[in-house]
């Protein structure tokens, strides 16, 4: 019950960190690269509501996500591949081909697909239609010319 909880609170905190860090305006330069005087680190960027409003969050988060590991990692007693029980297979059977499942009410036998047939190739013959009649040509009238003055 108490892990639901603080899975459901570390959604909602997590949708609120993404939201408040889309908000925020883009400092240019990646990794702490560049950016200038008006980078999180200075005493007048820490100071944005924004950047607190992140910090406060991220917080949070961690908390919550640090609480909840401790929490299951007490209930569980172990990992997801300590509860793997793996002692009993048998190496023979794993390597085996999978055989397929019959619809209910078939055997096997008659659950095989049968032979898928082509179709048959067939040659087109090529439309021959009549070429279509081709307009006179008109030669363009020639520009007409002022007479010099």
């Amino acid at each position: 019950m108490l892990i639901g909880i603080l899975l459901a609170i570390n959604i909602v905190v997590c949708l609120g960190l993404i939201g408040v860090v889309l908000l925020q305006r883009s400092e240019g330069g990646a990794l702490g690269m560049g950016g200038g005087n008006t980078g999180f680190m200075t005493a007048r960027g820490a100071g944005d509501l924004l950047t607190r409003i992140t910090w406060i969050l991220f917080s949070i988060f961690l908390v919550i996500s640090l609480v909840l590991t401790i929490l299951t990692g007490r209930m569980g007693g172990g990992s997801a591949a300590d509860r793997l029980n793996i002692d009993g297979l048998d190496t023979k059977t794993l390597n085996a081909p999978a055989v397929p499942l019959a619809p209910a009410g078939q055997t096997p036998s008659s659950a095989q697909p049968g032979a898928i047939q082509a179709p048959t190739p067939s040659l087109n013959a090529p439309l021959v239609s009549e070429p279509a009649p081709s307009a006179p040509v008109t030669p363009a009238p020639a520009p007409a010319q002022t007479p010099a003055q």
